[in-house]
């Protein structure tokens, strides 16, 4: 059955791209093999498939294919990277416990992994942000420790856009000899990401962000200046070093490669039209209703992310009126909860507040008509509201 509602929830999910599904489709069918089988033509071409792909990968980050470790998502990259950071460092040192900085506005996806870590016998720090939701750098400074081993900063964030400043916490990382993890996946090919540049150690992207397939991931882990060496979560094979060991997702892999790098070919014309239709909908917002507020910085965002609060907006009219749109009142993997955004929350707003919001998500196959569209319906809603609250 058609969906006929106008989707604006690419920050949660992407639709595949058709030129990805045609790299893909030969590996779902003739191209079986698995690229462990060293003995045959079957395991040469998958595993030629999946090298091409990490370098695909590598060439769009800057770095080197032996530095891409395939995985389940940016999740499971997450896990590895800071899991593994902790157990790597409290399998050294029996002295003292290795310390993890991060921030009160990162996924879940990082924040449940810290508290997992400090489980394991890691210290942690969940640092402040500010009324952006970006980390300061000054505040990563104050609270470093001598034993600090981890800072774990996400590159964009996925409710409010927000970009943080990944060079400037990249030099402070590298000035006192500390790994570096952000979690890209909102970001990757949609900004240019140079990990030597950036000073980043560790990198988590999730395919189905970028018009990729979903279940296949990228955990980038830098190999020299420093060698960073992570304990594993995973044993039982020798795939990927034994870093991740378990049977390739090749045509997955083969897919997130394609992706990627179609991404970023496509990144600058891509960030142009989407930051002219989101300034238009913010103002077409603005020209009737200026109260609505826009989360996130106003310039030092993703362009295609659109977080928007109603204050005072009735939560009846709030949940009924959007019929036609598919779009986010939170990020996908908490929707479930009716707690408000722990992101919201850490940038200030009221429980209220946080629950009057919604996110809006552009992506490739959006176009102006469907923006223009939204942004009536949303005026509808607060002239509805406003019709409402008169005595």
């Amino acid at each position: 059955m058609k969906n006929t509602a106008i989707y604006l929830d690419y920050n949660a999910t992407t639709p595949l791209d058709p030129a990805v599904l045609d790299t893909m489709l030969p590996f779902l069918g003739e191209a079986f093999g698995n690229p462990s089988s060293s003995s045959h033509s079957f395991g040469w071409q998958a595993s030629a498939a999946v090298e091409k792909a990490r370098r695909q990968v590598a060439n769009t980050l800057n770095a080197q294919p032996q530095e891409i470790y395939w995985t389940s998502g940016a999740t499971e990259s997450n896990n590895l990277a800071i899991l593994g950071s902790a157990l790597a460092h409290l399998k050294q040192s029996t002295q003292q416990a290795p310390h993890i900085l991060t921030a009160s506005s990162e996924h879940k996806a990082v924040l449940e992994v810290c508290e997992q870590a400090q489980s394991l016998g890691a210290e942690l720090s969940i640092l402040p942000v500010n009324r952006y939701g970006q980390v300061e750098p000054d505040e990563i400074r104050r609270n470093i420790r001598p034993n600090t081993k981890l800072i774990s900063v996400m590159f964009a964030n996925n409710e409010i856009g927000s970009i943080n400043p990944i060079r400037e916490i990249g030099q402070i990382c590298k000035e006192f000899g500390i790994w570096f993890h952000t979690d890209a996946a909102q970001a990757a090919g949609k900004v240019p990401i140079d990990v030597d540049a950036l000073g980043v150690d560790l990198l988590s992207i999730s395919g189905h962000k970028i018009y990729g397939p979903k279940g296949v991931g990228v955990l980038y882990v830098r190999n020299q200046n420093p060698k960073v060496e992570l304990h594993p979560l995973f044993f039982g094979g020798s795939q990927e070093k034994g870093l991740r060991p378990g049977t390739l997702n090749v045509p997955g892999i083969v897919g997130l490669g394609q992706a990627l790098e179609l991404a970023s070919e496509l990144m600058e014309s891509e960030e142009l039209r989407l930051r002219d239709y989101a300034q238009c909908l913010i103002q077409t917002i603005h020209s009737e209703a200026p109260e609505v507020i826009l989360n996130g910085h106003p310039t030092e965002r993703l362009a295609g992310n659109i977080s928007l609060s109603f204050p005072d907006l009735r939560s009846d009219i709030f949940s009924m009126g959007l019929s036609g749109l598919a779009l986010s009142s939170s990020s996908a993997c908490t929707s479930e909860n009716a707690t408000p955004s722990h992101v919201l929350k850490a940038i200030g707003h009221s429980d209220v507040l946080a629950r009057s919001t919604l996110r809006i998500g552009l992506g490739r196959p959006t176009q102006k008509e469907d923006v223009d569209f939204a942004a009536q319906k949303l005026l509808g809603l607060v002239r509805k509201n406003k019709d409402l609250s008169i005595p």
